[in-house]
């Protein structure tokens, strides 16, 4: 006679959790960040309100977690170091033009973007858990070139950064222009002329 052994507990939450961010994922993209509702991911999850309530504090949480789990953004950010810091700048800004481009995810992002405005909460999580790791390894990719030689020694990092992201931002909020790789690529041009670039 074969021994049973009880459920793992575990794994059963990272089942449950796992259909959540799947089942936020997918409403969210069916019916806008508007109209979602924790009941309605209950549901499509097979899960209990509680056991959401349980794992995030809000709807907007539970779809920011989704959007990291469907990007792999989580732990895995990183830049490229080549020793051509346009290259590598590259690399990492076409990716993003892609993303905000994509017409499937840009509903979830205008929501999110709303979202982070009005809950401080998920503000702190969005800067603790991808901005701030995307901002400081760029950051340290401009270090290491600036030590190299590549940008003026007095180039102003910080302000390199916002110069870097922050028009690709403005462009797709307001919807200005195409968001794609030749953009990305004049952006890169304009912040290494700006910084100096040897």
């Amino acid at each position: 006679m074969a021994h049973r052994t009880a459920p793992d507990p575990a794994r059963r939450s990272e089942r449950s959790r796992a259909a959540v961010l799947t089942a936020a994922a997918e409403l969210v993209a069916d019916v806008g960040f508007g109209k979602l509702t924790i009941e309605a991911i209950a549901a499509r999850a097979g899960v209990g309100k509680q056991t959401i309530y349980r794992w995030w504090p809000s709807k907007g949480a539970v779809v920011f977690d989704a959007f990291l789990a469907a990007n792999e953004h989580e732990g895995s950010l990183a830049l490229p170091d080549t020793g051509d810091l346009a290259a590598d700048l590259r690399a990492v800004l076409r990716p993003a033009a892609d993303e905000l481009a994509d017409p499937a995810l840009d509903r979830t992002y205008r929501a999110l973007t709303a979202e982070l405005l009005n809950d401080p909460a998920l503000y702190a999580d969005y800067r603790t858990r991808l901005l701030d790791p995307l901002l400081d390894v760029t950051r340290e990719r401009l270090r290491s070139a600036r030590e190299a030689g590549q940008l003026a020694p007095d180039a102003d990092l910080d302000l390199a950064l916002e110069l870097l992201y922050g028009p690709l931002h403005y462009r797709w909020l307001y919807r200005l222009g195409p968001l794609d790789h030749a953009h990305a690529d004049r952006l890169v041009e304009a912040v290494l002329r700006a910084l100096g670039q040897a």
